[in-house]
């Protein structure tokens, strides 16, 4: 008898990790983790073991967030939850991909207006490096960023869209879904499939995603938990003094 493998999309920061992101991965054991100026996402085993809740716990340190990428993995008694968002998975499904005559390919150099734009339209994590992930494209007016989208998570064969931002002056011009056609093209051009994350209750994001052509794979959720603290040899939840780890 054999089983199926396992879908990259079902657990993807691990597929990324153990996959084309392998030059950032922090390991411990059978634990993985983006440095902590790249991405946030922490990577456990499908199904993991009280021995690699431990690992992850080292690689974080007390009172360090864990968190975990569109799986549903409760952590262990004593963690501490900071967020549970439910959410959905989408792919490609006929996406009218295409680059875009405006739109420039974003580097280290544009990094300040890029954590800018996202500090003010908050899409999701972008840290320092998080444009090192891949490819980022932006729409600029008059000089200043005012668009962008990029690609984040990299599973074997797949390339998730993120960081899909617009300025608050500049919505309703259909700004970011031509960022996602043109990144979108960029990755159909390697031979890869786009796909993207979006929290269950932005209904006007999934309403244009599935405009532009994706559709609904599965539902799933993103968790951070917190790992315990020794203090007088017990464990508690509660985070070290100064600590300012997960916080912007």
């Amino acid at each position: 008898m054999s089983t199926s493998a396992p879908h990259p999309l079902d657990n993807p920061a691990r597929s990324s990790l153990t996959g084309p992101h392998a030059h950032f991965a922090e390991r411990l054991g059978d634990t993985l983790r983006y440095p902590l100026d790249v991405s946030p996402w922490a990577a456990l085993p499908d199904r993991p073991k009280a021995r690699d809740w431990d690992d992850i716990a080292a690689l974080a340190g007390p009172g360090g967030l864990v968190p975990l990428a569109a799986v549903d993995v409760p952590p262990p008694d004593g963690w501490e939850v900071e967020f549970h968002l439910e959410g959905v998975q989408l792919v490609d499904d006929g996406l009218a991909a295409a680059p875009d005559p405006e739109a420039v390919r974003l580097g280290p150099a544009d990094v300040p207006e890029m954590l800018a734009l996202t500090e003010r339209t908050r899409p999701g994590p972008f840290l320092p490096r998080t444009v090192e992930m891949g490819v980022y494209l932006g729409i600029r007016r008059e000089g200043r960023l005012v668009a962008m989208a990029g690609e984040r998570l990299h599973p074997p064969g797949w390339t998730e869209i993120s960081a899909v931002c617009t300025d608050d002056a500049h919505r309703g011009q259909g700004l970011g879904g031509r960022l996602v056609l043109a990144v979108a093209h960029g990755i159909r051009e390697r031979g890869e499939i786009p796909f993207l994350h979006a929290a269950a209750d932005n209904t006007n994001a999934i309403r244009l995603y599935e405009a532009l052509g994706f559709r609904l794979r599965r539902r799933t959720s993103f968790l951070a938990a917190r790992v315990p603290v020794a203090v007088n040899g017990r464990l508690t939840g509660n985070r070290p003094p100064g600590d300012r780890s997960g916080t912007q």
